[in-house]
């Protein structure tokens, strides 16, 4: 019998699902288990532990695998692919496939045959699949170069504009509720924590920004309408290239 291992590494959570060549046999969820995302002792802590869940649903050896597909962002970044490829031949048995989350998304949705995704999560990719099958992106480029829409610059965005409303004596409740989320009991406490070393996980804002946003705070809003619209203009830019393919 051969068992399939396929995992889709996000930025904040990771799928893992175990089949045979018929049946889904185990499915599992646990944190980011990619390294840009987190130290090395929380990634492998969590690997670990997604494996022994997928051995306990299913009574199988994870040595028992016969292929593993893994998709990520980052996957040409070698902090990323060296620390899946050691950890995964460490712990899991068969030849192991490393492909990017875009191009796992498309097969998903669109079989192999033409489409577009906008796709955004803790960070952000837009990409297509022209009809000879090559696939175009934009965006993508990491929270430093991009991301653009994505949890982290949503969060991080909702937090400048938010001292931003305070210079301009606009009305925001992004601040009390951001305070309220990580617990600070005051401004000043938010400023030195944002500016830490290392920084805070601003992704985690972004559902805090859509709720105040869905309340009616301007400030909230516009964060949410540029990021849509960059992301869109991305979009547009995918379609364009495969057009012209």
């Amino acid at each position: 019998m051969a068992y399939y291992l396929a995992v889709d590494a996000g930025g904040t959570k990771t799928e893992f699902v175990l089949a045979d060549e018929e049946h889904e046999l185990a499915r599992v969820r646990t944190g980011t288990i990619k390294r840009l995302r987190a130290q090395e002792a929380i990634t492998s802590q969590n690997l670990r532990e997604a494996l022994l869940d997928l051995e306990g649903q299913s009574g199988i050896s994870m040595k028992d695998v016969s292929r593993c597909c893994i998709g990520t962002s980052g996957e040409a970044v070698p902090l990323v692919a060296e620390w899946l490829r050691r950890s995964f031949a460490e712990a899991v048995g068969g030849a192991l496939i490393l492909l990017g989350d875009v191009e796992i998304a498309l097969d998903a949705h669109f079989f192999g045959g033409r489409g577009v995704l906008v796709l955004a999560g803790t960070g952000s990719n837009v990409a297509g699949r022209a009809g000879d099958g090559s696939i175009f992106t934009a965006g993508g480029w990491g929270p430093a170069m991009a991301d653009q829409g994505a949890g982290h610059s949503l969060g991080l965005k909702a937090l400048r504009r938010s001292f931003l409303a305070i210079d301009q004596e606009r009305p925001t409740v992004l601040i009390e509720a951001v305070l309220d989320y990580w617990k600070l009991p005051s401004l000043n406490e938010l400023i030195e924590y944002a500016n830490g070393n290392p920084a805070p996980n601003f992704s985690e804002l972004a559902p805090l920004v859509a709720s105040c946003a869905r309340d009616g705070d301007a400030v909230a809003q516009e964060v949410l309408r540029e990021g849509g619209e960059q992301l869109a203009y991305l979009a547009v830019l995918v379609i364009e290239r495969i057009r012209r393919r």
